[in-house]
């Protein structure tokens, strides 16, 4: 299965809390898709289905599939630490969420878009590929020629004042320097990993 690219409001409502940030249509219909919506009466969640779910809401935050999501998840369970710790660090090290971060992109789908096109450097050097794992020091910033388009300049201007202490960002430059991995509770995505933990450790 590709890529999910149809409607994000839909899969905030799947997940019930906008996951994707500020999201007027989700306010207006905060409840479960479908035909009946409120109306239908839904079992109780199994351990199981809330696992699933947690890792699907993962997925769906950083725009990761299956098979990839699974690769970072041994990556990190072989690493000393917490394991749910180490799998959200390892996303939020990934160029395409950092190039979000730093505000360069409104979305991670549109950071993945703009590292794929290659209009995103690092090092000084064009890295097309979105799921390259930053390290400390790494230097992220936009490509020359592509500092004039439109969609960074917006990105750029609307959220100058959203910064994160595991980045630094020069807007002189519209470049960023990785810091350090983040600590668990810099992190602000609402994901519950110890869930995802137990069911890949089934």
């Amino acid at each position: 299965m590709g890529r999910y690219i149809g409607p994000k409001t839909k899969i905030a409502r799947k997940f019930g809390e906008p996951i994707f940030g500020v999201d007027k249509a989700f306010e207006k219909k905060n409840y479960p898709p479908g035909q009946h919506g409120l109306a239908r009466k839904r079992k109780k969640t199994s351990e199981y289905g809330l696992q699933l779910k947690e890792k699907q809401k993962a997925k769906a935050i950083y725009g990761v599939q299956e098979k990839q999501f699974r690769r970072t998840f041994e990556i990190a369970s072989a690493k000393e630490g917490i394991t749910g710790e180490n799998l959200l660090k390892a996303l939020e090290c990934r160029l395409d969420n950092v190039v979000y971060r730093l505000g360069i992109a409104p979305t991670r789908a549109a950071a993945r878009q703009l590292v794929s096109h290659k209009h995103i450097v690092v090092n000084g050097a064009i890295v097309n590929i979105p799921s390259c794992q930053l390290k400390a020091g790494d230097i992220v910033g936009v490509r020359e020629k592509s500092k004039s388009l439109e969609v960074i300049q917006n990105s750029v201007a609307a959220g100058a004042a959203t910064r994160y202490s595991w980045l630094e960002w020069d807007y002189a430059s519209l470049s960023g320097k990785f810091l350090q991995k983040p600590e668990r509770e810099e992190i602000p995505e609402n994901i519950q990993e110890q869930l995802i933990v137990e069911l890949y450790s089934k």
